[in-house]
């Protein structure tokens, strides 16, 4: 009940805030909005406000806005009779909607006190032919910094190696030199104690380059780390330094996807695609850890349907964003309206049968009592 309860929430936000990009665009530029779905037909219920239907559908696979001719030009309250620029912008508003979605509840969060777990970041291991022995790394080296940003405890770290695989990344790093083992002269007054010097520590900063496919039982690094001294700190931020924190935040997170597409690519790890039952599964059990984690998963999601939809994907604003740029090379010739349209059907209809069978895979997930998040 949670995880379809989450689910339709996170859905009904991120898909809404999507097609009201849409929406208000289309509006603003006087082009006819036809009808406003939320789920895809059969539809289940609908109300008629103005020139626009406003309905509610059977499948739970996202949203749309029917504007007039989308393909056809003849009608000056079409989308296809304005202006390629005015195109463009309705047809990447809901990105844009979804994008600014994200970054509000970035900034909240990072508005928000949170408590965090700081200490010192020590290396533990360094496993053999690793490329953080190559860099010249020790147990029992402490890091601060990578790239110039503060290493608080070791998601901070795991987190900073996994932003950066396949790049050198400069690691500032406290070591610290053991005391001298050798036996005290006595003597003297047997009231003085003598003074230990304490151990002497050395500042160093080395170059590592995190591997995209390391050995089974190794990290990108080959480091075993662990946060020492570990205090609970809370920490939140005013509004002007949570905004850039929160454009930095969602910059790292589109550095994060384009790492895990290449990690498909050259083998280093297996796809892992969710559908609705997917989410909907990962919705429940990100809920059972709180508000602050749900309100994460809902940002990423936002983000996630901002990239997929700005794609050259027949069927998704990026598919018709394509046909536009299309027209602009050719100089204003257009590809017919029943060409365009049918690229459209057949990429819708590959999508709905891609979300069939990846539904199909989540269900046997499901049933067989898999957690999808381990």
């Amino acid at each position: 009940m949670i995880s379809v309860l989450s689910f339709a929430i996170i859905l009904i936000v991120i898909v809404l805030v999507h097609e009201s990009g849409h929406f208000f665009t289309a509006k603003a530029f006087r082009i006819k909005v036809l009808e406003f779905g939320l789920g895809f037909p059969p539809r289940l219920f609908s109300f008629i406000r103005g020139d626009t239907v406003y309905s509610i559908n059977a499948l739970p696979l996202g949203g749309f806005v029917k504007l007039k001719g989308e393909e056809d030009p003849s009608d000056p309250e079409s989308l296809a009779g304005k202006k390629p620029l005015i195109r463009l912008i309705v047809l990447s508003a809901g990105a844009g909607a979804n994008l600014v979605l994200a970054l509000g509840i970035f900034t909240t969060l990072f508005m928000f006190p949170q408590n965090d777990i700081q200490g010192d970041v020590r290396i533990q291991e360094v496993a053999t032919d690793s490329p953080a022995l190559m860099a010249g790394l020790q147990p029992g080296d402490i890091v601060l910094k990578v790239n110039g940003k503060e290493i608080l405890n070791h998601a901070d770290l795991a987190y900073r190696i996994q932003l950066n695989l396949g790049s050198i990344t400069r690691w500032e790093i406290l070591r610290q030199q053991p005391r001298s083992t050798a036996p005290l002269i006595g003597g003297g007054d047997p009231g003085l104690i003598p003074e230990i010097s304490p151990a002497s520590s050395t500042t160093l900063t080395l170059e590592l380059t995190p591997r995209w496919n390391p050995p089974e039982g190794q990290g990108a690094a080959g480091v075993v780390i662990s946060t020492t001294s570990p205090i609970k700190v809370s920490r939140s931020f005013p509004i002007w330094e949570a905004i850039p924190n929160g454009i930095v935040h969602m910059g790292e997170l589109l550095k994060m996807f384009r790492n895990e597409i290449i990690s498909w690519v050259i083998g280093a790890k297996d796809p892992q695609l969710a559908g609705p039952v997917g989410i909907a599964q990962i919705s429940g059990e990100v809920a059972r850890n709180g508000w602050v984690p749900l309100f994460e998963l809902t940002a990423l999601l936002s983000l996630n349907l901002a990239i997929l939809n700005v794609l050259p994907i027949p069927a998704l604003d990026g598919g018709r964003i394509l046909f536009v740029f299309i027209e602009w090379i050719r100089r204003g010739k257009r590809i017919s309206a029943q060409k365009e349209g049918l690229v459209h059907l057949v990429g819708f209809s590959v999508l709905i049968s891609m979300v069939v069978i990846i539904t199909y895979f989540d269900i046997v997930r499901l049933l067989s009592g898999q957690d999808i998040l381990r």
